[in-house]
């Protein structure tokens, strides 16, 4: 493992792939805006940096995972970013979900340094992060995909090159699309059973195992039961993809009504202090708007 590692996001997400670079046997350097969450990693053996800029003159391949596209360009563009101390060869490679076409404005303007970029969002929560087994969709040059290999096996279990720069950004969306209509199912599922006075954890035994078992049933069914509402992933940033998902369905004119309506949904429990809570909290809205409440008192 000759090449050294960066690492810059260390929230929900970032924390556990940073984690699994380390025990990788990756020489890892970190950053982060909130610098007392550098201090896990750096006990666990990885190496402060000072600014992104400082990092990238360290590393040959930087990682990144923030939670827009206006951080990833500050991170990469601002001052002391990571183009200020790049080097020809290095490669970026960008785990966040940003816009697809920025996503390819920013591979272009790294290509003029001389530098590589990758584009490769994640899927699976907090748990798949912690325990590296992310779903992971790459977008870029094959052979930076090949060489971006073990970093990205360190952290992710499936592991798909999908094309070029912004594909694996529009994959990304694709995911999103079929996770966020899991969370409306799963609302209305849940409190459709609950209306009918069945016994949950029951129901949920009965259901998972066939055609309806999906990774959403089985990882956030039980949570809806117990009403815990911590987040494998925030509403807050679930909302974030949704306006990139509605802004590019928009543009392809795709009808894409049930992550509209989940929007809507989100847009309420976000005005009511909710958005630091799981996606799959969702179903609070349903509640609201039936008055029914689902599972125990958790």
């Amino acid at each position: 493992m000759g090449e050294k590692v960066g690492f810059i996001g260390l929230g929900i997400m970032g924390s556990g792939m940073a984690h699994n670079l380390l025990k990788a046997g990756f020489d890892l350097a970190v950053w982060n805006r909130t610098a007392s969450k550098m201090e896990p990693l750096v006990e666990a053996g990885a190496k402060a940096a000072q600014s992104p800029a400082e990092l990238a003159d360290r590393c040959d391949i930087t990682v990144i995972c923030v939670s827009d596209t206006p951080d990833v360009e500050a991170v990469l563009l601002g001052e002391q970013g990571v183009i200020q101390g790049i080097g020809s060869g290095d490669l970026v490679v960008d785990c966040s979900t940003i816009s697809p076409i920025r996503t390819q404005a920013l591979a272009s303007t790294l290509a003029e340094k001389g530098a590589h970029m990758l584009d490769a969002p994640v899927s699976g929560g907090s748990e798949g992060a912690a325990q590296g087994t992310l779903s992971i969709m790459v977008g870029g040059d094959e052979e930076q995909v090949s060489r971006a290999m073990p970093v990205l096996e360190a952290m992710g279990k499936s592991i798909t090159h999908v094309g070029g720069n912004g594909a694996g950004q529009m994959v990304k969306l694709v995911n999103q699309i079929l996770v966020v209509n899991g969370m409306l199912a799963l609302g209305e599922a849940f409190l459709f059973a609950q209306a009918g006075g069945l016994d949950l954890e029951k129901t949920l035994q009965a259901v998972e195992g066939g055609a309806a078992g999906s990774w959403a049933l089985s990882y956030r069914g039980p949570q809806i039961i117990e009403r815990d509402w911590r987040p494998g992933f925030m509403i807050d940033l679930q909302q974030k993809d949704l306006r990139l998902v509605l802004e590019a369905a928009d543009e392809f004119g795709v009808p894409v009504l049930g992550c509209s309506t989940s929007f809507h949904l989100y847009r309420t429990l976000q005005s009511r202090g909710m958005g630091g809570e799981g996606n799959h909290a969702l179903i609070k809205a349903l509640e609201f708007l039936s008055d029914i409440r689902v599972g125990s008192e958790g």
